[in-house]
């Protein structure tokens, strides 16, 4: 990179979020990692070698987002990529014909909800930054091909976040902020659990690499192992 960029991860504490906090940081990009979980936040930041400060951040929270736009905005003029991570998979149990409103709810507020309120709260730093970066961690269980009955929350929730990211590009591609969603595949964490057929450094590579090097042109389409994919 020929300069140093100025990158915000939610809900980056371990798993995905956590490996592509290190891939960045490793790269030479400052990096704010953000959890909700201030404990566990700061005790992966002191883990991960380079420029990399924590930042308390509830995405389901309207109160802890914008608080923590104001925070971030003592410390830095602008950010140059913002990666909305964060996200839950709470349908264990459930399926679509016995899942209450509330699990519903809930689901949507961090995974859907959540990124369209972190964008807004951020935007004006994403604006200082000229060519700057939207990236959504979708899920292929967020294709129209990929939606199951057996993980209803889940599902919807991400078929809502790649509506949400086309919505964006529409609003801010115009304004020099490219927008896109990520599939990571099936990973190695505590949510994809020990089974899963990929490891948390291939579950990150594709959103770093819309971080630092792909081309701005590539705003409002889904992404796939570099490559794009379908909604």
């Amino acid at each position: 990179m020929s300069e140093t960029k100025t990158i915000l991860v939610t809900g980056a504490n371990r798993g995905i979020g956590l490996e592509i906090v290190r891939q960045l940081a490793s790269k030479g990009a400052k990096v704010f990692l953000s959890a909700r979980n201030a404990e566990a936040g700061r005790r992966a930041v002191k883990a991960i070698a380079g420029q990399v400060e924590f930042l308390e951040l509830d995405v389901s929270n309207d109160q802890s987002i914008e608080r923590a736009a104001r925070e971030f905005g003592r410390v830095s003029p602008r950010l140059d990529v913002l990666i909305n991570n964060a996200g839950i998979y709470p349908d264990a149990g459930v399926n679509v014909l016995t899942i209450s409103r509330q699990q519903l709810v809930e689901t949507f507020q961090t995974n859907t909800f959540g990124v369209v309120r972190v964008t807004q709260a951020f935007l004006a730093y994403l604006k200082k930054a000229g060519p700057a970066r939207v990236i959504n961690l979708s899920s292929g269980y967020g294709e129209i091909g990929g939606l199951t009955a057996e993980v209803p929350s889940y599902c919807l929730s991400k078929l809502g976040l790649n509506g949400v990211t086309i919505m964006l590009h529409q609003a801010l591609h115009s304004q020099g902020i490219s927008v896109n969603s990520v599939c990571p595949g099936w990973v190695r964490t505590d949510m994809g659990g020990p089974g899963a057929s990929r490891s948390v450094e291939e579950g990150a590579d594709t959103a770093v690499w819309l971080a630092l090097e792909a081309s701005g042109n590539l705003s409002g389409k889904p992404f796939r192992d570099r490559r794009e994919t379908t909604w």
